[in-house]
């Protein structure tokens, strides 16, 4: 990792967000091996990417942003406090406003505002909207190795990225898969898939610039990426992971999930 570190937070982060894009491509190119995916096993992926995303909502970035604010002249849960609401209200206003139809839904379903984009449109621009708050969430960790005082550490970073990166490769087969079903060939299936994931290396390189400016802004850029996180996670994860009544195979998928990015983060932070 000698080389890596010697690299600038923004050459790291779309590093790290490139590689996060590519797992993502590597799970929309299971289109090509599988015809369907069990069920069970799909709530159990939905369930493990919400773990994922808990987990690495507190240790990757509330637990440095508290840090970092008893620094400020504050209450040091203040600036998280701000940041984790002005973060969930950000992706609640994006949800509301960005067409967009999860997968098993019928069209009918769509979400945001009324337009006449056709079903595959929607079901990428589903699942882009995931993608925005984890590449930014990479984006404002590597962004915060410059200027965070040392509560950023780049092996937490690295940790982020990884963590994430293991839960976009369901994600990839979740958008593919159902473009397939929606009658596209293997091929554009795949390349629909894949180009949902290209919106996190702009995202992450996005979150490097926004905290670029001031140190100040540090804690209040990690909360916002986990306020993101956190209401992908409730208002869509969970509830996609427990609607085919898998909830056994759902729970266990999360709490593996959340394990897993635990000891990453615990063991390379």
């Amino acid at each position: 990792m000698n080389g890596f570190e010697e690299l600038s937070p923004l050459i790291q982060a779309l590093v790290a967000t490139i590689f996060t894009y590519f797992l993502t491509a590597v799970g929309a190119s299971g289109v090509f091996f599988v015809k369907e995916v069990n069920e069970k096993i799909e709530d159990g992926m939905l369930g493990f990417a919400a773990g994922v995303m808990i987990a690495a909502s507190y240790w990757s970035l509330l637990q440095p942003a508290i840090e970092m604010s008893e620094g400020l002249g504050s209450q040091r849960w203040l600036p998280p406090l701000v940041g984790f609401i002005t973060g969930a209200s950000f992706l609640w206003l994006m949800d509301r406003l960005l067409p967009h139809l999860h997968p098993g839904f019928s069209s009918d379903k769509a979400e945001g505002l009324k337009t006449r984009w056709r079903r595959p449109t929607l079901l990428i621009l589903a699942v882009t909207l995931h993608n925005v708050p984890e590449g930014l969430a990479i984006g404002v960790a590597f962004g915060a190795l410059e200027d965070g005082g040392g509560f950023a550490t780049l092996q937490g970073a690295v940790a982020l990225a990884v963590g994430i990166g293991i839960q976009n490769l369901p994600e990839g087969l979740a958008i593919s898969m159902p473009l397939r079903k929606e009658g596209f060939s293997r091929k554009k299936s795949f390349f629909y898939g894949q180009l949902s994931g290209l919106v996190e290396p702009l995202a992450g390189v996005l979150g490097v610039f926004a905290i670029s400016t001031s140190k100040v802004i540090l804690p209040y850029a990690l909360s916002f990426a986990a306020g993101a996180m956190m209401f992908i996670v409730v208002e869509e994860l969970i509830p996609e992971s427990q609607r085919s009544g898998n909830t056994d195979m759902a729970t266990l998928g999360t709490i593996a999930g959340f394990a897993l990015m635990m000891v990453l983060d615990v063991g390379l932070g």
